[in-house]
């Protein structure tokens, strides 16, 4: 049982690096324009860092230092935000906390449906009738139509199935039901199609194949997927004016540096002033950018933080998925398999691809960097997935016990 203790426990150092991190954060935040709120949040992130990393673990049994890296992006969220917009940072601080509970909620779901088939019923109607949602009652931005707006709230259905997505596809591939996998992703795909939603659907494909390929072993037909995959983007680059745009600008984004191409050329600049060691907090110029508190705002922390900094970052992020990874091979059963491969492989491919689109790796998409990006849509989605990951260390840690308790009796009666 000790042993167990110490796998769980995040290290003490880690969790106090990230209080003192923040706490002179804000602090700094403070004594620049003497917003005594900046104050209180000196003293109030640190302590609810301290006490998520310990309280929500020990509650419901969530896997310590995954908490721990949570905590310090979702920190990381607010003190951005707030340094450029306090009101947008502060709306994002109430974003996580309402993820918290939807993080609870999926851990401790995991597993616990009395009926999984009939959930499963239920889940793809639902999410198929989200994501008809905004062909009907959406408003085209960017030239995607994928967000819904009722009163002055705004939703994008799309990012809120993504539990939804490796849920039902986790089950069905489980139980060896591939073709009615696929026809649900397909179904899933063209509405995202219809939507000019193309940067989501990358994502939903990949991680479709992906699960396919943990369920079957058949390379081969990830070969065909990959390949339909290419003929479906090249139809998407002919069939959409705002993708040949989005393409031509990632090209050569100096042929309009005042026009489509301004957005890249800010973000670029941005990255080239932070360096290294970064401009310093509340000293970079990056709100330039249009959309910086959510596309590029991977741009924001270059520029006020380092290369070096945002390599930690990005360690952070490598490090929630190997842990989804591990578990994904600790798991005991097909369904906790797919649904921890997933849940890691969604949270790495969204994170590879928003920041690839800032760094101009590769074309700039919609999507959103995980738990960072300000969006209560996308912090709650976000959220939900790390929680389907919480939930199978849970089983996955009660398993061993298990095993450790009979290993134990058989010990004493030898």
């Amino acid at each position: 049982m000790a042993r167990k203790k110490r796998e769980r426990a995040p290290s003490p150092f880690s969790v106090r690096l990230s209080m003192l991190f923040y706490f002179l954060a804000f602090f700094l935040l403070f004594l620049k324009s003497w917003d005594f709120l900046a104050l209180a949040l000196a003293a109030g992130v640190p302590v609810m860092i301290l006490f998520f990393s310990s309280f929500l673990p020990r509650r419901f049994g969530l896997d310590q230092p995954v908490m721990t890296l949570l905590h310090f992006l979702a920190a990381l969220s607010v003190l951005i935000l707030y340094r450029f917009d306090p009101e947008r940072g502060l709306r994002q601080g109430v974003h996580y906390l309402i993820g918290l509970a939807v993080l609870c909620f999926f851990a401790i779901a995991v597993g616990r449906f009395p009926h999984r088939a009939v959930m499963t019923v239920l889940l793809t109607g639902l999410s198929l009738a989200l994501l008809a949602a905004p062909l009907l009652l959406g408003r085209e931005i960017n030239g995607a139509k994928n967000w819904i707006f009722i009163g002055g709230v705004s939703f994008q259905p799309s990012e809120a199935i993504k539990p939804v997505l490796l849920l039902v596809l986790s089950h069905l591939l489980s139980e060896r039901k591939r073709v009615l996998a696929a026809v649900f992703s397909a179904l899933c795909l063209v509405l995202l199609m219809l939507q000019k939603d193309l940067g989501t659907a990358f994502l939903y494909y990949a991680v479709t194949l992906i699960l396919f390929y943990l369920s079957t072993g058949s390379v081969l037909l990830v070969a065909g997927g990959a390949a339909a995959g290419v003929g479906a983007a090249f139809f998407g680059y002919r069939q959409f004016a705002h993708v040949r745009r989005r393409v031509a600008i990632w090209i050569d984004p100096w042929a309009d540096p005042s026009g489509d191409g301004y957005q890249i050329v800010q973000g670029l600049i941005a990255l080239a002033n932070g360096g290294a060691w970064g401009v310093g907090l509340g000293l970079g110029n990056a709100s330039v950018v249009p959309y910086y508190y959510n596309d590029f705002v991977f741009s924001v922390i270059l520029n006020e933080f380092g290369a070096v900094f945002g390599l930690i970052v990005l360690c952070m992020y490598l490090a929630i998925v190997a842990r989804g990874l591990m578990l994904a091979r600790r798991a005991r059963t097909a369904f906790d398999t797919l649904l921890a491969a997933g849940s890691a492989c969604l949270i790495g491919l969204q994170t590879f691809v928003i920041i690839g689109g800032n760094i101009k790796l590769i074309p700039l998409t919609g999507v959103t960097l995980p738990f960072i990006s300000y969006g209560g849509t996308s912090m709650l989605s976000s959220m939900a997935v790390l929680g389907l990951m919480a939930g199978i260390a849970a089983r996955v840690d009660q398993s061993l016990g298990e095993d450790r308790r009979v290993a134990n009796a058989l010990e004493e009666a030898t």
